[in-house]
């Protein structure tokens, strides 16, 4: 599939074409798995993993909203690895915190105002309006599950959050916790943006420089601060 066919492929996918949904899976195969390893080892067979993690793909194919201007693969991790996740929890090998559970209350309250409102369910860009989250937050809350990727995905300079919070080999347990979550959480406001920018939005610090209105200089100095921040709520 050539990456100017995605948006119209996933259009179709979006109004139910089921070839389409068929090559997008196909397609998608790799980031599919790459969830579904994360959870080896918890008393299920990889295949039933990966199916799990087809439908949670395809949950994301339905709910996602190009409009918006985020990647589809940002949206659909924490769709996949909540269909995964809602297994094993309701088997009793993942535990979802209570600041999680509430946040995905806040989201489908706000979801049943606005399906009241507009008289349809809403589009991701008005639940992220109405409810000031991420999209990415949304999807990983409805999911009650963190987006694990990422804290391996790499930054437009090739920076991933795991490498600056020395966090290798420990990823299970945050995503467990929700730790990283929630520590991003409670940053001040332009740490909060920063390290959205840079770890979320994969930019650079030039990047993230020019959406903010400040300079690389100042970006790199906030995210330093943000960084700290992070480890020593981590370590606690």
């Amino acid at each position: 599939m050539k990456l100017s066919d995605t948006p119209a492929l996933l259009e179709e996918a979006r109004r139910g074409d089921n070839e389409a949904c068929t090559r997008l899976i196909e397609e998608n195969g790799g980031l599919i798995w790459s969830v579904v390893r994360r959870y080896y080892g918890r008393g299920a067979e990889p295949e039933d993993l990966y199916q799990l993690g087809c439908l949670g793909f395809l949950k994301a194919v339905r709910g996602f909203d190009p409009a918006f201007g985020c990647q589809f693969s940002t949206y659909a991790v924490p769709k996949i690895a909540g269909e995964i996740r809602r297994f094993l929890r309701d088997d009793g090998a993942v535990k979802v915190s209570r600041g999680l559970k509430e946040r995905a209350g806040t989201i489908r309250a706000a979801r049943e105002r606005l399906a009241a409102a507009l008289g349809r369910e809403p589009a991701l860009s008005e639940l992220a309006a109405e409810t000031g989250l991420e999209p990415e937050e949304i999807a990983a809350a409805e999911e009650a599950s963190l987006p694990v990727a990422s804290l391996q995905a790499e930054t437009g300079d090739g920076m991933t959050l795991e490498s600056v919070l020395g966090t290798d080999g420990m990823e299970e347990g945050i995503v467990e916790r929700e730790a990283l979550r929630e520590a991003i959480a409670a940053l001040p406001e332009r740490e909060r943006k920063v390290i959205l920018l840079r770890y979320y939005r994969n930019m650079t610090q030039e990047g993230a420089a020019r959406l903010l209105g400040v300079s690389q200089v100042q970006v790199s100095r906030i995210e330093r601060r943000a960084v700290e921040q992070l480890r020593r709520k981590l370590s606690d």
